[in-house]
């Protein structure tokens, strides 16, 4: 187990540094004020509009970095600190959850893949650990046997929900490069505005990474004492 916790802490450690980061960029570039004027919420609706989507409202949603596209109501959900604010922060989140409004209308594979494993994961990406105890205890007191299977079954739990975090890595980093594309092809931003909003987008993309790489790791960890302890 010891192993195991040293793994968790380092992934805890990196996603902490890489979320810290995001932040103190997000603050930053939210001072590099829009010479258009224009606000997250106008951004987002211009988007739209641009791309022939007719059907999704942006609305405002309370917290910090809480944005996100909910494809059940098509609605682009822009956090407080991006919804009225006219900056390069503002811009970049508020184009890049258009992104996946744009994604949603294009049909584009990877978020439809997405979409199909949500009620999954949704219901065994908290079980799966349990399971895949259980599974070891019961095999340590019967002899493998039963407990072995029921591990494997946490495993494939687990499976399911790294599957899902790298199937997310595409999802957002097309969603990222369409938003930039859009800010500069229609001169949303100045050239320094672009390079605030695509740093600013690059680190939050690191966020999803980082969840993907240890997930990745947290199943290669288990696999390894739940396959490899086997004869």
């Amino acid at each position: 187990m010891m192993g195991y916790y040293i793994l968790i802490g380092a992934i805890a450690l990196v996603s902490w540094l890489v979320s810290r980061k995001l932040k103190s960029k997000f603050k930053f570039y939210s001072k590099v004020h829009l010479s258009n004027g224009m606000s997250g919420a106008e951004i987002a609706e211009k988007m739209l509009a641009d791309h022939g989507i007719r059907d999704v409202k942006v609305v405002s949603t309370a917290g910090m970095l809480t944005d996100h596209y909910n494809p059940k109501n098509k609605t682009v959900n822009l956090s407080e600190g991006v919804y009225n604010q006219r900056n390069a922060s503002a811009a970049a989140v508020a184009a890049h959850e258009c992104g996946h409004a744009v994604q949603h209308a294009q049909a584009y594979r990877w978020l439809t893949m997405r979409s199909q494993l949500v009620p999954v994961v949704s219901v065994t990406s908290g079980m799966s650990m349990w399971v895949v105890f259980g599974g070891l205890m019961l095999g340590a007191a019967a002899g493998v046997g039963f407990g072995y299977w029921v591990a494997v079954a946490g495993l494939v739990m687990m499976g399911m929900a790294t599957l899902f975090s790298f199937i997310t890595l595409p999802v957002e980093y097309d969603a990222s490069n369409r938003a930039l594309a859009w800010l500069k092809a229609k001169h949303i931003v100045t050239p320094e505005e672009y390079k605030g909003s695509e740093d600013a987008l690059k680190w939050a993309a690191r966020t999803y990474l980082v969840a993907a790489i240890g997930s990745l790791a947290t199943l290669v960890y288990w696999g390894m004492q739940v396959l490899g302890g086997r004869d």
